[in-house]
């Protein structure tokens, strides 16, 4: 990103007939226009940098005789989504977290204008023959990260029917299909329980053993579950050996874990679906064991027919108003 050079100031002289004892009158320059970034609310991802990478504000004007002064370049504002960081790329510093529609940070200073020889005129110099040039525009490297923002996130190993949920307690629409690795972007939904309660809930794409270390969709998607304040995890109900479903939990736990150790102790519900089939219904009772063992509270739902789906969302709706944890599970 390059901000706008200050405009060059001029040198001129005032020579108009019949007008006695004129003088310099080089105006200034204006000031290069700087690349602001500003959080907004309407944007969900950083895709449209994928494709345009450079950026470059206007430069000022350069002044003229008569003491005009240059036009200002203008300044270039940049749309981003609320949620991103913006990093000094040469650097690693984290510059600003954007948290808030309507927040900004300049990223790269524009120029300041060059003064003309008007500014130069003094007793023992009367006729001033050079100005200033102006300031070239600053140059910088920026990283754009974006963690998503929202009170709830999904999270569970892939094809344990996360975009089902979210397409059923929301408006959200994201590709459901039964193959591993549907969602290959977060989806955010508003979620509604009464005219008092809503909350924001974010599909996180599926994970894997080895997330932390980059597999699958891994650390791409792992960073938005740092912005949530509870955890619905979900948990295919009809797994068998080898992966059970206290299996597949632990494995996302540790995952959670590894990536950063404060995920893991972020309040979780732990729902068990698909209990519409009859395989996780013949589990339920061994289910309900095991994790009693972590001493772990369970939510056995449906997310295609909406059975015990309530029940989860006032479990939801009570944490987030009393802010207490959940289950912080050790074992």
């Amino acid at each position: 990103m390059v901000s706008g050079s200050g405009g060059r100031g001029c040198v001129s002289f005032r020579r108009e007939k019949f007008v006695p004892r004129g003088g310099p009158d080089g105006g200034d320059g204006g000031r290069g226009g700087d690349i602001i970034l500003v959080a907004d609310e309407e944007l969900e991802s950083l895709i449209d940098f994928r494709y345009k990478r450079y950026y470059k504000a206007r430069s000022g004007a350069h002044g003229k005789g008569k003491k005009k002064h240059g036009k200002n370049g203008g300044n270039l504002i940049i749309p981003v989504p609320v949620g991103t960081l913006v990093r000094d790329d040469s650097a690693n510093e984290l510059l600003k977290d954007l948290t808030a529609a309507g927040e900004r940070i300049v990223v790269a200073k524009g120029g300041l204008g060059g003064k003309g020889n008007a500014h130069f005129v003094s007793a023992t110099r009367q006729a001033p023959r050079y100005a200033q040039k102006g300031e070239a525009g600053e140059e910088r490297s920026i990283r754009l990260e974006l963690k998503l923002l929202a009170d709830v996130g999904i999270i569970g190993l892939p094809n344990s029917g996360k975009s089902t949920l979210i397409s059923k307690i929301s408006a959200a629409r994201p590709k459901i299909a039964d193959y591993p690795f549907t969602t290959l972007s977060p989806c955010l939904g508003v979620v509604r329980f009464d005219e008092a309660s809503s909350f924001v809930v974010v599909d996180i794409p599926g994970l894997i053993e080895g997330a932390h270390q980059g597999s699958g969709l891994g650390t791409t998607f792992l960073r938005h579950i740092e912005r949530t304040n509870i955890l619905i995890h979900l948990i295919d109900g009809s797994l068998t050996t080898p992966l059970d479903p206290t299996k597949a939990f632990k494995i996302i736990h540790n995952e959670l874990t590894l990536y950063n150790p404060s995920l893991a102790t972020k309040p979780q519900i732990i729902a068990i679906n698909k209990m519409d089939l009859p395989d996780a219904q013949e589990n339920l009772p061994k289910i309900k064991r095991d994790f009693k063992k972590l001493a772990v509270e369970i939510f056995p739902i449906s997310a295609v027919t909406g059975r015990g789906i309530k029940p989860l969302l006032s479990e939801v709706i009570k944490k987030i108003s009393d802010g207490k944890e959940v289950n912080k599970v050790k074992y």
